[in-house]
């Protein structure tokens, strides 16, 4: 009498609760994993709302606060904005030809921007309501700043930041807060000012 292959052992009915169990082991896992991914979600949703909320309202020329937004013309004839979320944090240099701390620290400038160009925006704000292009124009070509040079003929953005000596500087971070503010600072320091903007912390 044939007893059938040792390797396909049990009845019909065996095999297909065998089954059943397999597929609802499978559903429970699957469940559990849509229910996992949902939490996710709605844990980054409420993360994202705290952080939002965290965000200051009021605008100042001070850290903790949001930048005041202007925008100015360049030397080279473009249009550059400050104010609000973008991607990258700004360093806002506030200087002048005449300056001679400023001529201290545009070399520091230089050298951090070839450095951490590529993760933070440079804008030189010249005081050309005291200054002279040609001057301007001089004073940059002589350090090698390749970054926007912004001309604030009005004085409206030095009037915005309560600007009263120079070199004055801002760190803005891309949520549009400031979070740092100084004047001139040893090469160092300063390195570290911008290395922290540029690490978000």
């Amino acid at each position: 009498m044939y007893k059938g292959s040792p390797l396909c052992r049990g009845s019909r009915t065996d095999r297909d609760n065998g089954l059943g169990a397999d597929m609802m082991k499978r559903n429970i896992i699957a469940l559990m994993g849509a229910l996992v991914l949902a939490a996710l979600a709605v844990y980054q949703n409420f993360a994202a709302a705290d952080k939002e909320a965290a965000l200051p309202k009021e605008t100042a020329p001070k850290p903790n606060f949001l930048a005041p937004a202007f925008s100015l013309a360049g030397l080279d004839d473009r249009t550059y904005s400050v104010g609000g979320k973008r991607d990258k944090p700004i360093f806002l240099n506030f200087w002048a030809s005449w300056c001679g701390p400023c001529e201290i620290e545009a070399p520091d400038l230089k050298r951090l921007h070839d450095k951490y160009g590529e993760k933070i925006d440079f804008y030189a704000v010249n005081m050309t309501q005291y200054d002279k292009l040609a001057n301007v124009r001089a004073f940059a070509e002589r350090f090698g700043f390749d970054f926007p040079i912004l001309l604030d003929k009005e004085g409206e953005a030095a009037d915005l930041y309560n600007v009263v000596g120079i070199p004055t500087s801002f760190i803005i971070d891309k949520n549009g807060v400031i979070v740092d503010a100084f004047n001139l600072l040893n090469p160092n320091e300063l390195e570290k000012r911008v290395k922290r903007a540029v690490s978000g912390s």
